[in-house]
């Protein structure tokens, strides 16, 4: 009688800049353990632990299109990079299969079905979301600013503000119009309660929007 060998569950590490993310991200999966291990959360491209894949948030980083992300493809300790993100231009998918990358993930899948995107990553699928339009971002993520009503984009701009990036920069970085950008910050000024950027700028420091830049290992007694 053959019986089915159960398989071990697959090890990811996440990668971003931001705590809040990266956590928020690992919590959501927690519930998946028996398929999904979270190793490590890293806010360097290094990646210190032998995994089956590396999950790339995007959430104020640079997207597929900016070469360093290489790094992450030529780690011998990743066999496999997936992008999680809202961005789905056709440019930013096609530079970032060019570079290596084995899935495009959005950010509005379920927990359940980002699981099941990552199982056929991790059997050799290359697996492209399919984004419909106004999708909202999944709830279980997070993001700084949350408690502040800022939405997940709205929280991405002000980021990449705080970090110091022109409007132009932000739009070039995120593939947002200028105008969109405009339309962001002004939102954003209204629900912190600041009229100029300087003001904004010293909000997002003293509200979590500057890079955490460390390492957590073993997340909940993963590997």
């Amino acid at each position: 009688m053959v019986t089915d060998v159960p398989h071990p569950p697959i090890l990811v590490a996440i990668v971003n800049d931001y705590d809040v993310v990266t956590t928020g991200l690992a919590t959501m999966l927690d519930g998946y353990r028996d398929r999904v291990v979270i190793a490590e959360l890293d806010s360097n491209l290094g990646v210190d632990d032998h995994v089956d894949i590396v999950l790339y948030d995007t959430f104020a980083q640079p997207e597929s299109d900016v070469d360093e992300l290489s790094t992450l493809v030529r780690n011998p300790r990743a066999k496999r990079v997936v992008v999680y993100t809202w961005n789905f231009h056709p440019d930013l998918i096609q530079r970032g299969r060019e570079q290596g990358m084995h899935g495009y993930l959005s950010k509005t899948l379920s927990a359940s079905e980002l699981v099941k995107s990552l199982e056929a990553v991790h059997a050799g699928e290359m697996v492209i979301s399919h984004q419909a339009p106004r999708a909202r971002t999944n709830p279980g993520l997070d993001w700084p600013g949350r408690p502040e009503a800022l939405t997940d984009r709205e929280a991405e701009v002000l980021a990449l503000i705080t970090q110091g990036m022109s409007n132009a920069q932000v739009a070039g970085l995120t593939f947002l119009s200028p105008n969109t950008i405009k339309s962001y910050i002004r939102s954003i000024y209204r629900k912190i309660g600041v009229e100029s950027r300087t003001q904004a700028v010293l909000w997002g420091v003293d509200h979590g929007f500057t890079p955490d830049h460390r390492r957590i290992e073993h997340w909940r007694g993963g590997p």
